[in-house]
C-alpha cells in the first residue's frame, strides 16, 4: 500500500545519489543478495564499505568480484562476524572500532528466514530471533558511539513478513518451544527489529544524542534468503513467485536500504520500501507503518529483555 512515493512516480533510485567520497558504510550480510548489491551501489559512488559476514570464503569471493568490477583499489574490506554468536559480534565490533574511524551508516541487512525446524544459537536463542534481532541489537549498541561521532545513522532492514505472525512479541515463550512455526517466528524476529529501531529513536531523542535511525524493507527480492533450511512448501512457493515475476531483482531489493543510508530528506518515524502491489516491488518510497509496531508497552518490554539477554546496557 502506497503512503507516499515522495520521489516522484518512479520512486527513489541510485541515480539520485551524489558523490560518496569520504563516507564509510558498514553492512552486515554483504557477500550475497541485497547486501552485496548495496555494497556495489555504494562503491560505484565512491564510498568505502566494510562488510560484516559470517562466511570467510564467500566474503573473499565477493571481494574478488567487486575489485574486478571497480578496480583493485576499490575501498572494500570484510570482517568475519557471525550474528548467531554474541561473542563473535563483540569480537567483530572491537575490530571495527579499532580499524574503522568513521561510520557514516551501519546497515543491519543480514537475516535468516523460514527455518523449518526450531534451531537455537550458541547463546540459547531461537535462531531467527537471535540472528535478526539480538545480534543486531548488540552490534548497534557496541558501535553507537562511533556512529554518533561520525554524525551517522543506523538502517534497520526489516520485512513485510513482520505482518505475518502474531503482530506482537510472544514474551512468555521467546524461543517458541511450545508452538514453533517458521513463518510466525520469522515474523516476530522482523517485528522485533522494527520495534528496536523505533524505541531507539525515542531514547536518542530523550537523551539528546545525535544518531538517525531509519527502517525499511526490500520487498520480494530474488535473493538466497529462502534457503534449504526452509520447508519444501515455502521453497516451492518462492520458486513459483520468482518464475511468474513477482520477485524483483536483488539489486532493486537493495534500493531501500541504500536510500536510508544516504538520503537526507527522510522521516525517522516511517517505514520505507517498494510501494507497489502488496509492497512486493514498485517505486521506492514511504509505506504504511502499522500501529501494532509502535505499542509502547511492547517496545519497552522488548528493549529491557534484549539488554538482559545480550548482557549489554545501552548508555544514553
Amino acid at each position: 500500500m502506497i503512503t507516499s512515493t515522495q520521489f516522484g512516480s518512479t520512486g527513489w533510485t541510485p541515480a539520485q545519489i551524489g558523490s560518496l567520497d569520504g563516507k564509510t558504510y558498514v553492512i552486515t550480510g554483504a557477500n550475497t543478495g541485497a547486501g552485496f548489491q548495496a555494497t556495489r551501489i555504494l562503491l560505484s559512488k565512491g564510498a568505502s564499505v566494510v562488510m560484516l559476514n559470517r562466511n570467510l570464503e564467500k566474503s573473499e569471493a565477493a571481494m574478488t568480484e567487486l575489485k574486478n568490477e571497480f578496480g583493485i583499489t576499490a575501498a572494500v574490506r570484510h570482517i568475519v562476524m557471525d550474528l548467531s554468536s554474541l561473542a563473535s559480534v563483540r569480537e567483530a565490533a572491537a575490530e571495527v572500532l579499532k580499524n574503522v574511524p568513521q561510520i557514516t551508516a551501519l546497515i543491519c541487512n543480514a537475516a535468516i528466514a523460514q527455518i523449518a525446524k526450531q534451531q537455537l544459537t550458541v547463546d540459547g536463542f531461537e535462531s531467527q530471533l537471535g540472528v535478526n534481532h539480538y545480534g543486531h541489537f548488540l552490534l548497534c549498541g557496541l558501535l553507537f558511539d562511533r556512529i554518533e561521532e561520525s554524525q551517522g545513522r543506523i538502517v534497520v532492514v526489516s520485512s513485510e513478513g513482520h505482518k505475518m505472525g502474531l503482530r506482537t512479541i510472544q514474551f512468555n515463550d521467546m524461543n517458541w518451544d511450545k508452538n514453533y512455526h517458521p513463518n510466525k517466528v520469522y515474523s516476530q524476529s522482523k517485528l522485533a527489529q522494527m520495534m528496536f529501531a523505533y524505541e531507539l529513536q525515542t531514547r536518542i531523542k530523550t537523551s539528546g544524542r545525535n544518531v538517525k535511525v531509519y527502517v525499511c524493507h526490500p520487498g520480494a527480492s530474488n535473493t538466497s534468503l529462502i534457503r534449504e533450511s526452509a520447508n519444501l512448501i515455502t521453497r516451492l512457493s518462492w520458486v513459483l513467485m520468482v518464475k511468474v515475476g513477482l520477485a524483483q531483482s536483488a539489486e532493486k531489493g537493495a534500493y531501500p536500504e541504500v536510500m536510508c543510508a544516504v538520503e537526507d530528506n527522510l522521516k525517522e518515524l516511517a517505514y520505507y520500501g517498494p510501494t507497489g502491489w502488496l509492497n512486493f516491488g514498485g517505486p521506492v518510497g514511504e509505506c504504511q507503518l502499522e500501529s501494532f509496531v509502535l505499542n509502547k508497552d511492547t517496545l519497552t518490554q522488548l528493549w529491557d529483555l534484549s539488554e538482559k539477554e545480550t548482557s549489554f546496557r545501552w548508555q544514553f
